[in-house]
């Protein structure tokens, strides 16, 4: 069963067991899907409007704290995401993200939306979660900005595969930005062998670096 962690900066995970993995950094989850996706990720990207991908609904975090982003910076976004398994009612109702971000409403109808129908989130936020398995799943689209996170390569290895960053590399726009927490030496190799520019940057507190990958 899947348990709530409060990390380090107060902010909740959730821990699997049957993976030994959590969703986000025990040293904080906020702050770490804050630092990966929206500062080097989101701010970095210059699309307007913005299309975005993500591999890992999860607990929907990086969904909401890009919606808030996108909303104070009055960008326009579509943003797609896929999920394999959505988490229980029990703990998205207890998830305190909200908190950190002081938008239960953003929250709440981020989770409410139905799956795989496109939702208005806000007037210039709308949102499809796509409940399927990336593994069999045929992705398409022309996307600015791939938040990519899956468990990691040592927890899933099937989700870091050449197929995988073949699929994702097929759907990303030139000059578009791939951002991932990961920044194993053979997740950099598979990104340069699939098209794009690779650099290491300097990770959030309890990492040492992370990778931003720029579609060439």
């Amino acid at each position: 069963m899947h348990k709530l962690v409060e990390t380090s900066d107060g902010s909740h995970t959730v821990y699997v067991p049957g993976l030994d993995e959590h969703y986000h950094s025990i040293h904080g989850a906020v702050q770490e899907s804050d630092f990966i996706f929206i500062k080097n990720g989101f701010d970095a990207c210059k699309a307007d409007p913005v299309h975005i991908f993500e591999v890992g609904f999860g607990t929907g975090l990086n969904v909401l704290l890009t919606a808030i982003n996108a909303a104070d910076s009055k960008r326009k976004v579509y943003y797609t995401s896929i999920e394999k398994y959505p988490l229980d009612d029990y703990i998205v109702k207890t998830l305190n993200h909200s908190l950190f971000t002081g938008n239960r409403n953003i929250y709440d109808k981020i989770h409410s939306a139905k799956w795989n129908v496109n939702t208005e989130i806000l007037p210039d936020f709308h949102l499809e979660k796509i409940k399927s398995d990336l593994l069999s799943h045929s992705i398409s689209g022309n996307y600015d900005l791939i938040y990519f996170d899956a468990f990691g390569p040592d927890k899933q290895p099937e989700m870091w595969s050449p197929d995988i960053f073949k699929s994702i590399a097929a759907i990303t726009n030139k000059d578009g930005i791939l951002v991932t927490y990961s920044a194993k030496g053979e997740v950099k190799r598979i990104l340069k062998s699939v098209g794009f520019q690779v650099s290491l940057l300097p990770g959030p507190p309890g990492k040492r670096q992370m990778i931003r990958a720029v579609k060439i």
